[in-house]
């Protein structure tokens, strides 16, 4: 049975972002948006939207994408949000 790995940035409502990658992003989503690990920088920035997903069926392609988008300038992941998401609305209210 083939797994999907996601890509996935979060924001804060100050715009603060978190690049993350996971195979469960429902689970995921809810681990961040505990706070169960206070001194978690999801936590500490309150990053808890999701604004950005990209799916993929090849985890090393998504560990691979994930470190390329975190090498990126701010200007430029917003760019990245701005092209699917350009309200930045929170996509986990369509999962």
């Amino acid at each position: 049975m083939a797994r999907t790995y996601f890509v996935y940035i979060l924001a804060s409502d100050s715009r603060e972002l978190y690049v993350g990658v996971t195979n469960d992003l429902w689970k995921r989503l809810e681990q961040h948006r505990s706070n169960l690990k206070r001194d978690a920088y999801t936590a500490k920035h309150g990053t808890k939207r999701l604004v950005y997903c990209e799916p993929t069926g090849d985890v090393r392609a998504a560990i691979h994408r994930e470190k390329q988008i975190k090498g990126w300038t701010r200007y430029r992941k917003i760019q990245l949000i701005e092209s699917s998401n350009p309200e930045w609305e929170d996509l986990s209210r369509c999962l």
